[in-house]
């Protein structure tokens, strides 16, 4: 590859999966001593016009910076406005080099669609191949990130392309041959001929990845890994009910949230030790719900974490419900998720049953459409309202014995604190007493807490809570944010930090920095907060209490 130019010169004599327009290189530097010679050889070899005035500066499509719409592209030129068309463009170089050049190209008719294609994805550096195109004649619409259409696959993927993009990848793999598998980028367009369609390349350029690509082969052993993986997850499981799997990175113990997409591993490992791994089975089963232990909730696929849904949806039924029943609730809640995937991130509202509320025979009705007898609803109903006694009692709840728990952690935590054990010796007991005394009660009182939220907002589905009353019992609730907030009004700096200061915002990755080793990027400490008061407590009516 040289400059976009002299590329598109050299692809013009040999391609064979599309076709490049007709064109005509002139120097910047020739210009401006003399426009006549290049005017004259436009109107000689291009025609009447109109044509598309392209830069081809030796400051873009380079093998280390693009520079990709760095410079400027005039069309619809004709010869009335072409000399200022090519000024606008050398105009757009700044400084001129003797490289720098100026690309004539005569204007594409009857355009079908249009786009670019990438060898790799520009983002991960695997060898995907991603087209984006528009529908249309604006060829514009894509490279200037307007909008359009994406498909991508693997190098090597067994699949074949759609109909419509068959000839662009085509054209995609024939410029990757001729310039021996570098990575490229390249745009194109699909015009209306007389004896068809016909594909056109206007431009092919190095791609620039952060990173070197990975080998098409080995992408194509590591998808081939995945796909056993997940078809393997999909099958029927004699400790399970529900008849297939879906994952999704949202649902349940979403690590889409807490650690990213993309964790680093160390955040993935800490995350499932302490959480997802055994914990969150130990949890709901302790509450009543359906035994899961030894089940891993979050599998990961070359690094990347999903949640086992059909796992999460077994944990959610009452352990004292039939498994035939069971079985063909989670499999109502699975399909109820592929059919409204955008409820990925609401299913313990908006999808599972999973503990007792005012309105829940009302909303259970929905299963009557699914074949649930009212035998069966009942039976759940009933199952639910007692699972939901037991952890919510005021004085015998569950959730009490997991909130005095919470207590223990902040005392062993000093005691350990003040020994002196060696650092290994001290990380295991960390994690031990952070599962034991830590995330299973947390997981414990966030149960009582959605329970808590479900409660109350049948409160206000029955007519009992005005939606205002819902809103001011929320902000006049006590909460650890809301502590925090507060002393943060009345705590000196040097005790707010000694109490805070260990927290960071990314918990599970020991890069993002502390609160007490930056506080002024997290921390606003400003004096007209300290009069800002707390806001009363919720005090409903007599006939709501009744």
């Amino acid at each position: 590859m040289s400059s976009k130019a002299r590329t598109l010169e050299e692809l013009q004599k040999s391609l064979a999966a599309g076709r490049v327009p007709h064109l005509v290189v002139f120097s910047a530097k020739d210009w401006r001593k003399n426009p006549l010679a290049d005017r004259k050889k436009i109107s000689r070899s291009m025609g009447p016009g109109p044509w598309i005035v392209r830069s081809s500066c030796a400051q873009e499509d380079g093998a280390h910076r693009s520079n990709a719409g760095a410079f400027l592209s005039v069309p619809d030129v004709t010869e009335t406005n072409f000399d200022a068309a090519v000024e606008r463009v050398i105009g757009s170089y700044g400084r001129v080099s003797a490289e720098d050049e100026v690309l004539v190209q005569p204007m594409l008719k009857n355009v079908l669609r249009s786009g670019v294609a990438f060898s790799h994805d520009p983002v991960t550096c695997a060898p995907y191949r991603i087209i984006s195109w528009s529908e249309g004649s604006d060829t514009s619409l894509v490279t200037g990130g307007r909008g359009g259409h994406t498909w991508q696959q693997a190098a090597l993927s067994p699949c074949s392309a759609p109909v419509h993009l068959a000839a662009v990848v085509r054209l995609l793999e024939e410029v990757l041959e001729k310039f021996g598998q570098a990575p490229v980028d390249i745009e194109f367009a699909v015009t209306r001929e007389k004896d068809g369609e016909a594909l056109w390349l206007l431009q092919a350029r190095p791609l620039v990845l952060r990173e070197p690509a990975e080998d098409p082969r080995q992408q194509k052993e590591r998808l081939e890994i995945l796909e056993k993986k997940v078809r393997a997850g999909m099958k029927t499981h004699p400790f399970l009910i529900g008849q297939r799997s879906v994952y999704g990175v949202m649902p349940d113990w979403n690590p889409a949230e807490i650690i990213g997409l993309r964790p680093k591993p160390l955040a993935l490992s800490l995350y499932r030790e302490l959480i997802t791994d055994s914990i969150w089975a130990y949890q709901r089963d302790n509450y009543g719900y359906r035994n899961l232990r030894s089940f891993p909730l979050m599998p990961h696929f070359f690094g990347l974490p999903y949640i086992d849904v059909r796992l999460s949806f077994n944990s959610f039924v009452p352990a004292d419900l039939p498994a035939p029943l069971a079985g063909r609730l989670v499999d109502y809640y699975t399909g109820r998720l592929l059919e409204e995937p955008s409820l990925h991130d609401k299913v313990e509202f908006e999808i599972v049953f999973s503990c007792y509320t005012l309105d829940l025979p009302g909303r259970l009705r929905v299963l009557e459409e699914r074949g649930f007898s009212a035998g069966e609803r009942l039976q759940l109903e009933n199952s639910l309202r007692n699972l939901t006694k037991r952890i919510m009692h005021p004085e015998d709840g569950l959730w009490k014995a997991d909130e005095r728990r919470i207590h223990r952690l902040m005392e062993r935590r000093e005691e350990l604190s003040a020994s002196s054990p060696e650092p290994i010796e001290k990380i295991y007991w960390l994690l031990e007493d952070g599962k034991r005394y830590g995330t299973l009660p947390f997981a414990g009182l966030a149960r009582a807490g959605f329970i808590a939220v479900q409660l109350l907002k049948s409160l206000v589905a029955t007519e009992v809570f005005s939606r205002e009353d819902y809103d001011t019992f929320l902000t006049g609730l006590t909460t650890v944010s809301g502590d925090l907030a507060r002393d943060q009004r009345h705590l000196s700096r040097e005790k707010f930090l000694e109490k805070y200061g260990h927290l960071r915002p990314g918990t599970y990755d020991i890069l993002s920095e502390r609160y007490d080793e930056n506080p002024d990027l997290y921390f606003k400490w400003r004096k007209d907060m300290e009069g800002m008061g707390e806001k009363p407590p919720f005090v409903p009516t007599l006939t709501q209490l009744r």
